[in-house]
């Protein structure tokens, strides 16, 4: 049985900041980055939520993740903060895996604080304005349920929904669809959808803008290529699954024949480019595995 070391301690400790030196050198123009003075102004409104990260070292501790918090805090002079000692001395820490908030995250986070929160402390906390505020929580008024689903784990452009929104909901959903496929979440893209989406799949097709380089008929031939693309990607996704699978058994099949001496050498000898174009196969097979590893 596999013993699993934890990489943290399970306790906070607090410690004094005159105890922690950064492990990398911090420039004054981090300053006036936008999130540093979104965390400076959190930090004043609610206090430290996510401690600093640290290792012994030296008879002190070297920060190891929170360089703009600690900065923050040294330069209000606070005395101690709340830490998270790491067991190893090492540059991986659990922000490095971690998974951002989505757009429809974010949204339900924000109605969860309203229940307790005034729009102005919220605003006062993100660093935000309240209008910000406001256009976040009703970001998912008059969008469908069922799109709601499909990009709930998405960090999707908050203008895209206004985009989606003019359409009906069975549009919407087939366009969160097609977003999903093409890995595509930009306003530029919903803004794309909604020109080739025709008038029988709109809220209101009167209110829609006119592009002044699209006439009629290149607007209908794009309304036809768009559903077409809407077909194609079903049916992609629908065998999809199985052809990956083949692949994949392929590539390892022939990974193992080329490790093969004797078949290396007669391929070599007798048909190089053949060759060539199996390690080029296998090559970009695994450069594509480990990078879906990574994501």
């Amino acid at each position: 049985m596999t013993v699993v070391k934890a990489a943290f301690r399970p306790e906070l400790v607090k410690l004094p900041l005159k105890a922690l030196s950064p492990s990398r050198e911090f420039h004054p123009r981090e300053r006036k980055d936008a999130k540093y003075q979104q965390i400076a102004t959190s930090l004043g409104a609610v206090g430290l939520i996510e401690p600093l990260v640290v290792f012994p070292a030296d008879g002190g501790y070297r920060i190891l993740d929170g360089h703009k918090r600690f900065d923050i805090l040294v330069g209000r002079n606070v005395q101690e903060a709340e830490c998270l000692i790491a067991t190893k001395d090492e540059a991986y820490t659990y922000n490095r895996r971690v998974n951002y908030l989505s757009t429809i995250g974010e949204h339900q986070m924000i109605l969860r604080a309203l229940r307790h929160n005034s729009e102005e402390t919220i605003a006062k906390a993100l660093n935000v304005d309240v209008p910000t505020i406001r256009k976040k929580r009703t970001l998912l008024d008059g969008i469908c349920k069922e799109a709601v689903d499909v990009l709930k784990d998405r960090r999707v452009s908050p203008k895209s929904f206004g985009t989606l929104r003019k359409m009906k909901p069975v549009r919407q959903l087939a366009a969160a669809q097609l977003m999903i496929a093409s890995n595509r979440y930009s306003q530029k893209f919903a803004l794309a959808l909604l020109a080739g989406t025709g008038d029988e799949m709109l809220v209101n097709p009167g209110a829609r803008s006119k592009h002044k380089s699209l006439s009629a008929e290149q607007r209908a031939r794009l309304v036809v290529e768009t559903d077409n693309l809407l077909e194609n990607v079903k049916a992609v996704e629908s065998s999809y699954g199985g052809e990956a699978l083949t692949l994949s058994v392929c590539c390892r099949y022939i990974n193992r024949l080329l490790s093969n001496v004797k078949i290396s050498m007669f391929l070599r000898s007798r048909h190089a480019d053949v060759l060539e174009e199996l390690q080029s196969l296998v090559s970009s097979f695994h450069e594509e595995s480990a990078l879906n590893a990574k994501v």
